[in-house]
């Protein structure tokens, strides 16, 4: 990672500068949002009829079925499209369907809250089918997000052109470190560039997508309209701004400026734009995400997070640490969500306990952390966590998903609404989420497992977040791919004999004084039944009437095997790194 300033996590993000009116031509840029396509794209190659033609039937059967599917397709036509045209599976469809709705649709917390109750309470898959048949999401935006899925398309012909071996692993994006090592080509996730190229080589058929079947040229297609109402869905995908990122405009307000027009080829008269000009124009204008990794990665400041059991003075410390940074300080106050970033990359052997403003509501990338316990107590926008190894992550709630990506042994405790996990290993998965974890192809040995700590303020964030405790369903995964086999699953439950409850080691202030939700039945009377048991051996011991030096010769006992069990578990320097050190003194 470059070198970059290091601040407070405490310090204030600077007010927004007022939108621009109107823009200078040389000012204006275009980025492709990196949200859409690292939670929302699937990576493994789509379904094979998920094709650009199929997709765009999608559009034309849905304006010919008029208002009941324009401007808005209802989950019930989507199935029927989905399961009886293109043969995807029930699953699968409503998986599309729902995590569309999760990032284009704009419902508040409480909202998400009453329609996950409302889930809860349905008793059979009627109820279930016609509650979701209720869900409605933008038409333009929905097939927009199918296309974004053909990002993960293996391509034998590009990989040739291209001089790779097939399938390749090769990739020109920069490492979280940047020493420039490569990431898989199929894990574009934290790939901005390849986020770049993909809109560049298909904006023509994006575009495509968005014009009005009756206005479409066949003769000519570039010659094609579209209305401004069509390009606003675009917005999905492409953000803007007129004054170097002070403030964000929508891409439709940015194409209609009178200094643009002549470029964007909109006519005053038609209030559209005809494709080509508008084609141009958007690849003119699209540079690398402004709020994406690589940037952060330039130009980010540095986060001082001292481990909870080392020195907050860097300049004293004779190891390597980890980099963690954000681009907080750049982000527009009102455009937070999906754009501010922090970055925790190379985290070895240490623990890092944080609830803090500058965390709130941010994308968090864990990448390359080892040996480590990281502690992340605010809600979260998102969470990508990868290449991580021998490592326990507990997270405050996340709003949209958590990816799990290449990691191997790494113990994750959280609430989200959404979880992926792709070619991990090992991995032990603490959720509560009100929708199916997807598991991936390339994954073994995961053991799924109900949420099983607390701390005082989580319910509060919960609540922020739109994640109630009314319905988890951890213990019913999806699995999507090729590579999945029911006589060999890659998943398992966690065995109640192995199951414990989590303390978390921090004081944090709030109200929750209980696992949100509580646990399921048989996890619950596995605890119930230990806590019998501790119980009963402290009844032993006090009844045992040992005098005062035997008491004293016990306690020694105890100790001594308890302090050898923990140098086995290598639990001890878990608690060692929680020690708070003495403070430093200044001459």
């Amino acid at each position: 990672m470059a070198e970059v300033l290091e601040v407070s996590d405490d310090e204030l993000i600077p007010t927004v500068t007022n939108m621009m009116s109107s823009g200078n031509d040389s000012n204006i840029t275009l980025w492709v949002k990196s949200e859409l396509f690292s939670y929302g794209a699937l990576p493994i190659a789509p379904h094979p009829r998920l094709t650009f033609n199929n997709i765009k039937k999608i559009v034309i059967y849905a304006k010919n079925k008029g208002e009941s599917c324009f401007p808005k397709i209802s989950y019930s036509v989507w199935r029927h499209i989905a399961c009886n045209k293109l043969l995807l599976t029930e699953d699968l469809a409503w998986m599309y369907f729902h995590t569309c709705h999760l990032f284009s649709e704009d419902l508040s917390p409480v909202e998400r809250m009453e329609w996950d109750q409302e889930m809860s309470n349905c008793s059979t898959k009627q109820e279930r089918d016609h509650l979701k048949s209720r869900v409605k999401v933008n038409t333009l935006k929905f097939v927009l997000y199918l296309y974004v899925q053909q990002i993960h398309k293996v391509s034998l012909k590009a990989s040739l052109v291209a001089g790779d071996e097939w399938p390749t692993t090769r990739s020109s994006s920069p490492d979280l470190d940047g020493t420039g090592r490569s990431t898989p080509r199929g894990n574009k996730t934290l790939d901005d560039h390849s986020h770049l190229v993909y809109i560049q080589s298909n904006m023509h058929e994006i575009l495509e997508l968005l014009v009005d079947p009756e206005s479409y040229n066949r003769n000519n297609p570039s010659e094609s309209l579209v209305s401004i109402q069509a390009l606003s869905a675009i917005s999905f995908l492409i953000a803007g701004s007129i004054d170097k990122c002070k403030s964000l405009l929508p891409i439709q307000d940015i194409a209609v400026l009178q200094t643009v027009q002549h470029r964007t080829g909109y006519s005053k008269l038609t209030k559209s734009f005809t494709l080509r000009p508008l084609q141009l124009w958007i690849k003119d204008c699209l540079v690398q995400n402004m709020f994406g990794i690589s940037a952060c990665i330039a130009s980010g400041r540095r986060l001082s997070w001292a481990g909870a059991g080392e020195e907050k003075d860097v300049k004293s410390e004779t190891k390597k640490r980890g980099k963690i940074a954000t681009n907080a300080h750049v982000v527009p106050k009102e455009h937070i969500k999906g754009n501010k970033i922090i970055i925790m990359s190379q985290v070895s052997k240490q623990t890092i306990g944080r609830s803090s403003n500058t965390l709130e509501n941010s994308s968090v990338k864990i990448h390359r952390c080892h040996y480590s316990y990281l502690y992340l107590l605010s809600p979260l926008r998102s969470v990508t966590i990868e290449k991580c190894r021998s490592t326990t992550i507990v997270l405050g709630p996340v709003e949209t998903t958590i990816y799990l990506s290449h990691c191997e042994k790494v113990t994750l405790i959280a609430p989200c609404r959404n979880i992926m996990i792709s070619g991990s290993t090992l991995c032990n998965l603490y959720t509560l989420t009100p929708n199916r974890p997807v598991i991936l192809g390339g994954n073994d040995t995961l053991l799924l497992a109900p949420y099983h700590t607390f701390y005082p303020s989580i319910e509060d964030h919960m609540n922020k977040v739109g994640i109630g405790n009314s319905k988890n369903l951890w213990d019913q995964p999806l699995c999507v791919g090729p590579d999945h086999k029911d006589e060999g699953p890659v998943w398992e439950l966690l065995p109640v004999s192995e199951f414990f409850t989590f303390n978390i080691p921090f004081e944090v202030e709030g109200t929750t004084i209980s696992i949100p939700g509580g646990l399921p039945n048989k996890y619950q009377k596995a605890v119930t039944q230990r806590q019998k048991q501790i119980d009963s051996w402290q009844k032993t011991v006090k009844d045992a009437g040992l005098n005062k030096q035997q008491r004293k010769e016990f306690q020694e006992l105890v100790e001594s095997r308890f302090h050898v069990w923990l140098a086995e578990t290598n639990y001890k320097r878990e608690l060692d790194s929680l020690v708070v050190p003495p403070p430093s003194t200044t001459t």
